[in-house]
């Protein structure tokens, strides 16, 4: 990789987290209504994903020209894990701040936000170590890891961090659907479409542990694509039978945004099946593979423009409508990533 694409590729997810940000301010510094405060505070706490995606993306590029140190393999996830810290605290406070329905919504959204954020810090902390791959597959399989590599210790603990953040997601949504009323329906189902998107995020972490160990098998080859390929499908399920099981309003926005996390989880299906088509062979599309979080970020965008529209004569579909925005600013953040693992596994 030449510097000017490894600037190109780090700048991705920078200016994809700028969109989010200053989108969501310009949201929350219009009128002062619910949808504008949930859209926008959304819509900021998305920012805390872009950063995190920005710290794997430095740690792989970093490596691959040569221009990685000692302090940036603590520097980078060590700021992935503060910037989701924030999301989460700022979360929390927006819910104990006031009990209005927007403010729930939007304290509970951001919070999953953050759990996703530390689930990508996560990769960036396993990816420290991303050169090693190459190493381990010059090795005899399953014959134990390369010098460097994690210890098994550490890699359990990184595997565990997006296991942990998908249950405490999944648990807090299960509490906000018990109670009953609009405000924990939307949160509730928006948590669960999030910690899907953990639960995704398990299957990238574990490959790039197991296969940077060498203990990544054939038996598991295409056992984390089917993961999150399952977390994808559950999404859209889910957010189609909340669209289309009522005619309520509350429901479009849940319903919409669930059906843009779970493009969210097939943008991480095309990372988790490039580190398992190339594991110790060849795989002559795997540079076809980066066009897949493309097509997801311009859905998203596509699917955003069509809900404006709607939003002209039905206010419901306000939030879904500018969510969706930062959701394809994510997915295409996620694009970067995987040209980046597409060039560091060539």
């Amino acid at each position: 990789m030449n510097r000017t694409m490894s600037i190109i590729f780090r700048s991705i997810p920078l200016l994809m987290g700028a969109v989010c940000l200053s989108y969501g301010l310009y949201i929350l510094a219009g009128p002062d209504d619910a949808d504008h405060f949930v859209a926008g505070h959304v819509n900021v706490g998305l920012t805390a994903i872009c950063y995190a995606l920005f710290t794997t993306a430095a740690t792989i590029i970093r490596q691959l020209i040569g221009r990685y140190g000692r302090v940036w393999g603590i520097v980078l996830p060590l700021s992935g894990y503060v910037a989701a810290a924030a999301a989460v605290i700022w979360g929390i406070v927006l819910v104990n701040r006031d009990s209005t329905a927007e403010n729930l919504t939007a304290g509970f959204v951001v919070v999953g936000v953050g759990f996703v954020a530390a689930c990508v810090s996560t990769v960036a902390a396993a990816s420290t170590k991303f050169t090693l791959i190459q190493s381990a597959q010059l090795l005899e399989p399953l014959g134990g890891p390369p010098d460097g590599a994690h210890s098994r210790t550490l890699g359990g603990v990184m595997i565990a961090v997006p296991a942990v953040s998908a249950a405490a997601g999944f648990s807090l949504a299960a509490g906000l659907l018990v109670r009953g009323d609009p405000p924990g329906f939307v949160a509730g189902h928006v948590l669960i479409g999030l910690s899907a998107i953990c639960a995704s995020l398990i299957a990238l972490v574990a490959s790039i542990v197991r296969q940077v160990r060498n203990e990544f098998s054939d038996r598991e080859r295409f056992a984390w694509a089917w993961l999150v390929a399952a977390a994808g499908t559950v999404n859209l399920l889910l957010g189609l039978f909340v669209l289309f099981s009522s005619h309520e309003p509350y429901r479009l926005a849940p319903g919409c945004v669930l059906i843009g996390l779970g493009l969210i989880c097939f943008s991480i299906l095309s990372k988790v099946l490039l580190l398992a088509l190339v594991w110790r062979r060849t795989f002559a599309l795997a540079n076809r593979i980066p066009l897949l979080p493309v097509g997801t970020a311009l859905t998203c965008l596509f699917f955003a423009a069509f809900l404006f529209e709607a939003a002209g004569t039905d206010p419901a579909f306000f939030v879904p409508a500018h969510v969706l925005v930062g959701l394809g600013a994510v997915c295409f953040t996620l694009f970067s990533i995987v040209s980046i693992l597409e060039e560091g596994t060539s």
